[in-house]
């Protein structure tokens, strides 16, 4: 099996994927404090849970935006599963798609992953709307190639400055909306309207200008832990990509074979 580390700035996912299967996935909080003991103690008692050893595994993968999570996760994978774990980004490890950017080693790992699998799974053109720590728009085109994208601040990183920037504004946690009514009759109600609505706003009106730039029978695929609650309210989302990264990292490894 292929252990797959996905690390992004507020979570990092780790999955076990048997041929094209994810077959098991977990979250844990990121956290650069963490030793590699500590990493193989909770993810051994999760295998543990499911019927699961560490054996099974045979190969590795790491994704990471956080620079100081590298060693450890990559120690976990010498250390307990012993093998050496592909790095994206690494020089040596080829992704199979163009990245036609400046510098193509500011673009985050997790925004390479998904447009890899993007490309596989869906074909360009393709926008992917990932909605992590921040909100990005990533966009392949129709020859397979990475052209850049879009970085906006994300849905909880919005709700914090509002609650930490207004006194009065209380801490909201992000929820559809009952109704389509916009109009809040209540502070809760008006902060909830004004952060829901205004993200689909956010998504309409930069899909609606990439398509512009990109071809209109460009698709838009959504991904992510809120991709559900905002697909399920804008006809800009053409379909729900749930385990993108996951999948990313699996054609990864097997074009690195």
């Amino acid at each position: 099996m292929l252990l797959t580390i996905d690390a992004g700035n507020t979570n990092t996912v780790f999955a076990l994927i048997d041929g094209e299967d994810i077959v098991e996935q977990w979250r844990i909080s990121t956290g650069d404090q963490r030793t590699v003991d500590e990493y193989m103690v909770w993810i051994s008692h999760l295998m543990a849970l499911h019927d699961r050893k560490p054996e099974a595994v045979t190969g590795a993968i790491i994704a990471s935006v956080v620079p100081q999570m590298l060693w450890p996760l990559t120690q976990l994978c010498k250390k307990y599963f012993h093998c050496d774990p592909l790095i994206v980004g690494a020089p040596e490890v080829k992704l199979g798609v163009d990245v036609d950017v400046k510098n193509p080693q500011e673009v985050g790992a997790d925004r390479l992953v998904n447009a890899v699998a993007a490309d596989a799974l869906y074909g360009g053109p393709v926008a992917v709307v990932d909605f992590g720590t921040a909100t990005t728009f990533d966009i392949v085109g129709k020859n397979g190639a990475y052209l850049g994208g879009v970085i906006c601040p994300g849905i909880n990183l919005s709700l914090h400055a509002l609650h930490q920037a207004a006194a009065k504004l209380p801490r909201i946690a992000v929820a559809p909306p009952t109704s389509d009514r916009v109009t809040g009759k209540s502070t809760l109600e008006a902060m909830q309207a004004g952060i829901f609505w205004g993200y689909v706003g956010m998504i309409e009106g930069i899909t609606a200008r990439l398509k512009k730039e990109h071809g209109a029978d460009m698709k838009v695929l959504a991904t992510g832990g809120l991709a559900p609650v905002f697909a399920g309210h804008t006809d800009a989302i053409d379909a729900v990509a749930g385990d993108l990264t996951l999948q990313g990292l699996r054609l990864i490894y097997e074009r690195n074979q």
